[in-house]
């Protein structure tokens, strides 16, 4: 599946030693050594791991080991993961990871889904071993894979981040096939009358514009000028390494070096750093459909460390609510840091749907 030469890892640690590192360390202003971003002293000690003593071969094993399959779907060849159910007559789900994430991070909820549920984890177009971006929606590349390729009559699906917008309109689109739909975030309503928002929602739109004025630079980057951006990402590893490292703290991901690192490998092996900026750019640019309504069954998880935590009548505004559960702990990287909890909810909810 994924195969590194000899000559590219020696590449790669070249490029790391070789780093033109700052003249002087930033510092903070509030004395937070993240406050201005990725810390040099952090950033130093991971980049020297990752030229001497990471194991790539452990984890290019690992994931060579996983249970891939291949589709053409509209032309593109789309690798996916697939889980087979414990048990005779399961219901499918398809699990979408949002960014900076990879399918890599979904295997661990896919296997403690694995025994109620046959679990297909796809690779996303433009992110680490999914194909090239296309002009067809990836909602569609996902119903084709399920209903037409794996012959799946009926399905559920969970995402979060831009997993959860593709999971969002799954349901919008397909609600006769599609059972239900598990969310970590959600879409933001197109129009709203001011005058009906409840105080619960002022505050969270409050909090969202807080949110953004101070953490969404990198959205804003990657929605408006991912090309500009995406040159220097390419070309330094430990430029691409600072990019993502800052988000994993930020957003409250409690990963080990490894996990990081293979990751950041992940990326720096298949080239997928800029590509992985498309959705973005396409978004900002109104290129892609918007969720209006979804009437599929839906179930939000909302984890109190995440990027947003929508209150539940904001969320039923734009979805069919049925489900709403705010966890006790966790943040954006659940499927992750929270496997338990996150496939419990999951659970309960598709359980419930039968």
């Amino acid at each position: 599946m994924i195969a590194i030469s000899a000559e590219e890892l020696d590449a790669l640690r070249s490029r790391i030693v070789a780093t033109r590192w700052p003249r002087a360390a930033w510092i903070g202003p509030t004395g937070d050594e993240w406050a201005a971003g990725t810390p040099d002293a952090e950033l130093r000690r991971l980049a020297g791991y990752w030229a001497d003593g990471y194991d790539w071969r452990r984890y290019e094993n690992e994931i060579n080991a996983l249970p891939w399959s291949q589709a053409d779907i509209a032309g593109n060849g789309l690798n996916y993961l697939r889980f087979d159910a414990d048990r005779a007559g399961a219901l499918p789900l398809v699990l979408t990871n949002g960014w900076p994430s990879s399918f890599f991070e979904l295997v661990a909820l896919a296997r403690r889904l694995q025994p109620d549920f046959t679990v297909i984890v796809p690779c996303l177009p433009g992110f680490p071993l999914g194909p090239r971006p296309s002009a067809a929606p990836t909602h569609e590349l996902w119903h084709r894979l399920m209903h037409d390729e794996l012959g799946f009559s009926r399905y559920g699906a969970h995402g979060g981040d831009l997993g959860a917008g593709i999971t969002s309109l799954l349901g919008q689109a397909y609600p006769g096939v599609v059972a239900g739909i598990h969310l970590m975030s959600i879409a933001e309503p197109l129009e709203y009358d001011t005058a009906t928002l409840t105080g619960e929602e002022r505050d969270y739109l409050a909090d969202v514009k807080r949110w953004y004025a101070g953490e969404g630079a990198y959205e804003h980057q990657q929605m408006t000028r991912p090309a500009t951006l995406s040159y220097g990402l390419s070309d330094s590893p430990v430029g691409l390494l600072a990019w993502l490292l800052e988000k994993y703290h930020a957003w409250d991901g409690a990963f080990s070096d490894d996990e990081i690192l293979t990751q950041a490998s992940l990326y720096w092996h298949t080239g997928t750093i800029a590509t992985s900026f498309r959705p973005y750019f396409e978004f900002g640019q109104g290129r892609t459909e918007r969720v209006r309504r979804v009437e599929t069954p839906t179930a939000i998880a909302v984890f109190p460390n995440d990027l947003s935590r929508p209150p539940h009548s904001w969320a039923q505004r734009t979805y069919n609510v049925v489900r709403y559960t705010r966890m006790p702990r966790g943040g954006h990287f659940a499927p992750h840091q929270e496997t338990e909890l996150l496939a419990a909810d999951i659970t309960a909810f598709f359980e419930s749907l039968r």
